[in-house]
């Protein structure tokens, strides 16, 4: 288990760090083509604070996890994984459609707040396994 988490929270913090570079330099340069909108900018940066700030999640979790050895660790590990594929992979996805010619990708907005139910599912899971830990 520790070592999926591992692997998936390396790729998706450096993936977390080239999407940022791209949003703060090609996308940026592509407001004047209005093909990319201040709004699309700010969702698309959202994406990649979120998949940052659960990249490291995933890194506490293999941390508590191995301390503690508890099976909760690693159900709040895949909330985490889940909740960055569908909560930043669905807001990247719709900020770049323009841009990527896949206007009919609207159908994915819904997806977006699933992803976040991930993200607070994985939180309350660890948050539970604190009160579960006996002093």
């Amino acid at each position: 288990m520790q070592k999926r988490f591992l692997i998936f929270g390396g790729f998706s913090a450096a993936m977390a760090v080239a999407l940022g570079a791209m949003g703060a330099h090609f996308l940026k340069s592509k407001l004047e083509s209005g093909l990319i909108t201040e709004t699309n900018l700010q969702t698309f940066e959202t994406a990649v604070k979120y998949q940052f700030y659960h990249s490291i999640a995933i890194f506490m979790v293999v941390l508590l996890a191995d301390r503690f050895n508890d099976k909760v660790f690693q159900k709040a590990g895949y909330c985490f994984m889940l909740g960055i594929v569908f909560f930043s992979g669905s807001l990247y996805l719709l900020s770049t459609a323009n841009l990527l010619g896949l206007s009919s990708v609207k159908w994915v907005g819904p997806v977006t707040p699933i992803g976040g139910l991930f993200f607070i599912t994985g939180w309350i899971l660890l948050a539970l396994a604190g009160l579960k830990k006996r002093e």
